[in-house]
């Protein structure tokens, strides 16, 4: 069993408190990253006496310089933003967000803490993408865009580091039960019978990952079948889409027009 000395981003969050808890008894210590103080408390004390947490903004560079961990074998690429509504609803401040941390900040940060990473005899880059990083989703459109920029990125960076012992993975999860969906996903959800995973499921997988890794692991059946389909023959997904298409602008028209 692997022992780490872990970076955790987006940790008060729903998927990122259930991984630190996951992860914690592997660790030997565990740096918490995230905005929300309060949040950010609790899942420290959730995470147990390996954990210590940072506030820190990763959009600024005062942020990406807060996190520091000697000794770091481990970077988890976790924190994110979403947006669900029709493109031409979105202003460009929220293109921004999305794009600046599911893409920006990751990049910037895993840039800033590569020395220490391999300095490492061992190390890992987790990337928290999603299946949206190969399936293009509508009312997602900025959103997909940014996890098939992180999964580019992770890959190109797993073939800069191919011949040193930094392992690279982009771990992609189907839809899971957090707070960052919004009403108006989980009605679409319910309505299409869209399976959803808990966070702590989608943390013991990540774990596992971790001890047998793979570059890539998708989450989930039918909805990893799906995006390789999307991959090989994409015309077949273009028109399973278009056929719940009324109903998908129907959910995302709500988060609109509240």
């Amino acid at each position: 069993m692997n022992r780490y000395r872990a970076v955790l981003t987006g940790a008060s969050g729903g998927i990122g408190r259930a991984i630190s808890v996951a992860l914690a008894p592997h660790c030997d210590e565990l740096l918490l990253v995230g905005r929300d103080a309060a949040r950010l408390e609790e899942t420290r004390r959730a995470a147990g006496p390996v954990a210590r947490s940072v506030i820190a903004d990763l959009a600024t560079p005062a942020g990406r310089d807060a996190v520091t961990l000697p000794g770091i074998n481990l970077l988890i690429n976790n924190a994110g933003a979403g947006d669900f509504s029709w493109l031409e609803a979105q202003d460009d401040a929220t293109l921004e967000r999305i794009v600046q941390a599911n893409v920006l900040a990751p990049m910037q940060l895993t840039r800033r803490l590569l020395p220490e990473l391999r300095r490492a005899p061992r190390a890992w880059i987790v990337n928290v993408g999603s299946i949206m990083g190969y399936l293009g989703y509508p009312g997602h459109a900025a959103y997909c865009a940014s996890k098939f920029a992180l999964r580019g990125f992770s890959e190109a960076l797993r073939r800069e580091l191919a011949d040193s012992a930094l392992r690279v993975l982009y771990f992609a999860p189907r839809a899971t039960r957090t707070a960052m969906n919004g009403k108006q996903v989980n009605a679409l959800n319910a309505e299409l019978r869209v399976a959803m995973d808990s966070p702590e499921s989608v943390a013991t997988q990540l774990v596992a990952l971790l001890e047998r890794p793979a570059s890539e692991r998708l989450l989930g059946m039918p909805e990893a079948l799906f995006a390789r389909l999307n991959q090989l023959l994409p015309g077949l997904v273009d028109r399973a889409l278009r056929a719940q298409l009324s109903i998908i602008r129907r959910h995302a028209s709500k988060g609109v027009n509240s």
